[in-house]
């Protein structure tokens, strides 16, 4: 049986002389205003509107009886456990946002069945109808008021969603659409209403919010998936991403009745705007999959590009990569510096590495003590790793004020942000050469003095 979605009105009233002056739409509301008035009248004295009044009070106290029992057993079947890491985890949060709803859409649901009843017994079912709309309208509100958090979500359901729903309860929804369907908007070979704009609006506002949603949950279970490669990751993530935001489009064009082929001009448009003016941003996003295919830099590492930009990569983007240096400071690489230029890629913060560090001793100190003392001190230290090689001191030069030496030492990570490597192995050479009675030079000049000086006396 199909639900009334307007209602039946009787033939319109004559106005009374006092709205004579009033303008057409004022007028016309006057009119419906009397019209709902007989409706609710008829209403009134009529048996089979009496029952489908009860089968209405009866389908509400139904419905909480059946809410107060079943929304605990929901709540905590929907519940996840607080050591649960399915991917399902999410999802299951989602839903329970949504148990304020429960109890308006039981009612709804009982008084479609009274519904069914009523139209069987009294081959009439207006009023039942008309309290079936009245629970998906509380349905709207409570909606709009409790669950939907998003500023912008909340504004559309506020201002749209309400009042279109405010409508449909009173059966004026066909009314109001009318004039919207009738007019059109033609946009070279695409036709559409304003009806289905307005529709297109709703409909992708909605539609959008649960993509970036879906995303955002696909991305966080992506990300904790530690048997992939980064670089997999990455990759996965925008093709999901892609895809949830295709799919998306696609409906919206078919919700606003927008034939796709329409849409071959536009899409040829874009192929040539690809071709001329936006070749490097193609270039670019072409250049991010095969990074993210190939692996060559990927989230994570600390790279040193030919431009001299040097920072470790904390986000992969479609056009750019974002490099975070260590002090702070985020730098923007297109993805085709990574491709056409030299990158220095020091993997990962747990590979081994070489470092040294420089310091001088004075002409006079033994060589052979220097350099047993300060391997000896660096090797000490916690973080110097003995393989693949031992700290080793080395001659450099010989300085106007010194014999210029180096020790070199490897250790694990970045020597910076975290890790202060280079700092710490000054520190120790120093206290090495001072406990050891090794002198650290300093610049000395030899002044010579010709001609007679002259004394103050003078």
């Amino acid at each position: 049986m199909e639900e009334d979605s307007t209602l039946e009105l009787p033939p319109p009233p004559p106005l009374p002389e006092w709205a004579d002056g009033l303008p057409p739409l004022g007028q016309q509301a006057i009119v419906y205003g009397l019209q709902g008035w007989e409706i609710a009248a008829s209403w009134l004295l009529s048996p089979a509107a009496w029952s489908q009044f009860g089968l209405l009070i009866f389908a509400y106290f139904l419905a909480r009886f059946v809410t107060r029992r079943l929304a605990p057993r929901v709540t905590t079947l929907l519940t996840p456990k607080d050591t649960s890491r399915s991917f399902l985890v999410p999802a299951l949060r989602f839903l329970l946002q949504f148990m304020p709803l429960l109890l308006p859409l039981l009612a709804y649901g009982f008084t479609a069945l009274g519904e069914q009843i009523t139209r069987t017994i009294f081959d009439s079912g207006a009023v039942i109808a008309f309290g079936k709309r009245v629970f998906l309208f509380l349905a709207a509100h409570i909606l709009v008021r409790e669950i939907i958090t998003d500023s912008f979500l909340k504004l559309l359901g506020k201002y749209v969603l309400i009042p279109v729903a405010a409508l449909y309860m009173f059966g004026l929804l066909g009314v109001a659409e009318a004039p919207l369907t009738a007019a059109r908007v033609t946009l070279g070979n695409i036709s559409f209403t304003v009806m289905d704009l307005i529709r297109g609006v709703i409909a992708g506002s909605i539609l959008f919010w649960l993509g970036s949603w879906s995303n955002q949950q696909s991305a966080d279970y992506l990300k904790k998936q530690e048997e992939m490669r980064p670089s997999i990751r990455e990759l996965t993530t925008k093709s999901v991403e892609f895809l949830i935001f295709g799919v998306a489009f696609l409906l919206l064009m078919n919700i606003m009745g927008i034939n796709l082929s329409a849409l071959a001009v536009l899409g040829g448009a874009i192929g040539v705007g690809l071709g001329f003016g936006l070749q490097k941003i193609a270039s670019n996003f072409i250049s991010g999959v095969i990074l993210l295919v190939e692996g060559q830099a990927t989230v994570g590492d600390y790279v040193e590009l030919d431009g001299g930009e040097a920072g470790t990569i904390v986000k992969m983007m479609a056009r750019a990569a974002i490099l975070q240096t260590f002090d702070g400071k985020w730098i923007v690489v297109p993805n085709e510096d990574f491709i056409v230029s030299r990158v220095v890629n020091y993997s990962d913060a747990g590979s081994a590495k070489r470092y040294e560090v420089e310091f001088s001793v004075s002409y006079d100190s033994d060589l052979e003590q220097v350099c047993e003392v300060i391997n000896d001190a660096v090797a000490n230290y916690e973080h110097v790793l003995l393989e693949p090689e031992v700290p080793d001191t080395e001659i450099r030069g010989f300085g106007d004020n010194g014999i210029d030496l180096a020790v070199e030492f490897w250790c694990n990570g970045l020597d910076d942000g975290p890790n202060r490597f280079t700092a710490d192995v000054f520190m120790i050479v120093w206290k090495a050469l001072k406990a050891n009675n090794i002198e650290i030079p300093f610049p000395q000049r030899v002044i010579e003095v010709r001609g007679a000086v002259r004394t103050q006396s003078e």
